[in-house]
């Protein structure tokens, strides 16, 4: 049997939504061009501070993965083409056809299938009933001309940010450099790219701040190959109508609505490596709030990001640690 090795994320803070679905991005792109690494992943307890850990044959290195990450990155964000839709405001009748279509294709084209289950439901109907019922993930409809699709689309086929720095001091960054970085370093977020506001970095204010975080020339850059990575992982959090109030609502795989309506993400961090399917098992299981669950599973604890929103903007909060009587 071929022998196994380690690679410590140290770039994927665990609470960070953004870094989590990242980690869910990149299990999901290794299995697409290297399945027979059987990725797996588990976490540091016993080695502070606190990250993910990747898992694979020994014979990949870095830079093996960052390439593989790459390859993966290429071949399903060709996946993400919405037919120029821009926003995820859909009519239940595109809902279901656009659902229905990738249903029909899925044995062709299983990813675009999971894509289109992640992110939209005709079960689920705004007040009106005139809308499908977006992923709660889909923060942006358009306010401050952030749209959700056409970043959905654009933002994991751009390889690599724009240079870096001005002058004589700029530095043209490679799509490895960018994927490494976001992996392996702590981020310092140096990218002048589109995000999806999954990153509680970007949840900026007014106050108290000495500059505008809408100016171009000062607002918050981003980690490019995180939210490339992220992505992709969003399919892996299918959307599931339910009941709430008399009404069908929509979640996701790992969301939840707390007191009062607030809309929050939980995802659960495990001791022993797992693939991504036991991942999304643990996401969906009805009994991780009791601990002898927990232990069976070897799942130590939950970190639970809550959706806040500021004016017309929405973000999510760093997460925090999910307590016995939450």
């Amino acid at each position: 049997m071929t022998g196994r090795t380690t690679h410590r994320l140290d770039g994927l803070e665990p609470d960070n939504l953004l870094a989590f679905m990242a980690l869910l991005g990149l299990l999901r792109v290794l299995e697409e061009t290297r399945s027979d690494w059987r990725p797996r992943a588990f976490w540091t307890f016993d080695e502070p501070p606190l990250r993910p850990v990747l898992r694979v044959p020994e014979t990949a290195d870095e830079t093996a993965i960052v390439e593989a990450a790459s390859e993966g990155l290429r071949s399903l964000s060709a996946c993400h083409d919405f037919d120029g839709l821009r926003d995820l405001t859909l009519s239940p009748q595109e809902a279901a056809w656009r659902l229905g279509q990738a249903a029909a294709e899925a044995d062709e084209a299983p990813y675009t299938a999971d894509l289109w289950s992640a992110l939209v439901s005709d079960a689920a109907l705004s007040s009106d009933r005139k809308k499908a019922e977006p992923t709660p993930l889909c923060l942006m409809f358009g306010q401050g001309h952030q749209r959700f699709l056409a970043r959905l689309a654009s933002v994991p086929r751009k390889v690599a940010p724009p240079d870096r720095g001005t002058g004589r001091r700029k530095v043209e960054v490679s799509e490895g450099d960018c994927l490494r970085e976001a992996l392996f370093a702590p981020w310092t977020r140096p990218d002048a790219t589109q995000s999806f506001r999954w990153d509680p970095n970007e949840d900026v204010r007014y106050a108290l701040r000495a500059r505008d975080p809408t100016d171009a020339k000062t607002k918050e850059t981003t980690q490019h190959g995180a939210n490339r990575l992220a992505a992709i992982g969003i399919s892996v959090l299918t959307v599931v109508p339910t009941q709430r109030a008399g009404e069908v609502k929509l979640a996701i795989v790992g969301g939840l609505r707390e007191a009062g309506g607030r809309f929050a993400v939980e995802w659960p961090i495990w001791r022993e490596p797992i693939s991504l399917a036991c991942i999304r098992a643990l996401l969906s299981h009805p009994h991780l709030d009791r601990s002898e669950t927990r232990a069976a599973f070897g799942v130590v604890e939950r970190r639970r990001a809550r959706c806040i929103s500021s004016g017309k903007f929405m973000n999510f909060t760093r997460a925090n640690t999910v307590s016995e009587q939450d």
